[in-house]
């Protein structure tokens, strides 16, 4: 809270953003795993404890708003499950689409058993994180990206007309989370990174819908792009009164400060691709310069950079992203690159 208050406290706070990791960590498979309420928040706490970073994650997996949606899903072994299907193609497919009601939802009744066992657990100590993918970027999985770029720009009527249903799904999953006891919620937006769409494409529409959205989320946000760029709209996405920003590995965090300063703070942003392969040297030179680049001031907290870490990255580099943050991340940040 201090960070997020842009002022300095004891040293730089960091999220180890784990999902499939706690199968591994109780021996289960992923698909059993997330099938489980009891061993999702057993799996956060366990790794939580095991690393000392500072949140519990809720988030399971993206497909899971597919799968309320009436959508399948396909598991994998070794990482995270995927929407197996499309929900609509063709106009009448995408005006037939209706917002499910949380409680009327398996998948989603158990990821907010999950968060209530969290929280019950943490109590005040530690935020509990719920997620949500944003109805700007939901399509893309709803109707695929080509039926979803086709949407966006030939028919703009359908295309809020499906916003409209998606907006009121994310606020009411958002707010169902923080009822449960999560702290604050993760909008994931990538489709509104500057990688996706234009500047000016966002501003006519996923911004839009952004900041209608989070307006009626009834707690504080984080908006992240998923391992997206986001410095080109730094300014628009402040509007939308989100707190945090989520960046890029390829978003120059030093930039970032001096564009966010006052207005966002910053999340991130350690690559989880090359991340696989860090040796001890390598992870602590990346957390050094990371903290070096973001932490001086507040309003930093060090994390990767797309939301989720893959099952594929050791658990050893992240042992030594924990005992670097330890080392390096003592304020005040009196010592240089």
């Amino acid at each position: 809270m201090a960070s997020l208050s842009f002022t300095e406290a004891d040293r730089v706070p960091f999220f180890l953003l784990l999902t499939t990791h706690g199968a591994r960590e109780l021996g289960m498979s992923i698909r059993d795993y997330f099938a489980d309420p009891e061993a999702v928040a057993e799996g956060q706490w366990r790794m939580r404890t095991r690393y000392g970073h500072d949140c519990l994650y809720a988030f399971t997996y993206a497909a899971l708003e597919t799968e309320a949606w009436g959508g399948k899903v396909e598991f994998y072994e070794d990482g995270p499950p995927n929407a197996a299907s499309v929900l609509a193609e063709g106009s009448a497919q995408i005006d037939a689409l209706r917002a499910p009601a949380i409680d009327d939802c398996p998948c989603l009744r158990r990821s907010l058993k999950a968060i209530r066992l969290m929280r019950e657990r943490a109590g005040s100590e530690v935020p509990v994180i719920g997620v949500v993918l944003s109805p700007f970027s939901a399509p893309v999985i709803q109707l695929g990206f080509p039926a979803y770029l086709d949407l966006l720009h030939d028919d703009r009527e359908r295309f809020w007309a499906l916003m409209e249903k998606n907006e009121d799904f994310c606020v009411n999953w958002a707010n169902a989370q923080l009822e449960a006891g999560a702290t604050a919620i993760c909008y994931f937006d990538p489709f509104s990174s500057t990688d996706m769409i234009p500047p000016e494409l966002y501003k006519e529409t996923g911004h839009r819908v952004a900041r209608d959205s989070i307006a009626r989320i009834k707690g504080p946000t984080a908006t992240h792009f998923a391992s997206g760029r986001a410095l080109g709209i730094v300014d628009a996405v402040a509007e939308t009164k989100t707190a945090i920003i989520g960046l890029s590995i390829l978003d120059d965090l030093t930039e970032a400060k001096r564009l966010c300063a006052g207005k966002l703070s910053v999340l991130g942003n350690l690559d989880g691709i090359t991340m696989r392969h860090w040796s001890k040297a390598e992870t602590e030179a990346r957390v050094k310069r990371a903290i070096h680049d973001g932490a001086k001031g507040g309003g930093f907290i060090l994390s990767d950079n797309h939301g989720e870490i893959h099952w594929s990255v050791p658990e050893a580099v992240l042992e030594n992203i924990a005992e670097a943050v330890r080392r390096w991340g003592r304020y005040p940040i009196a010592w240089d690159i």
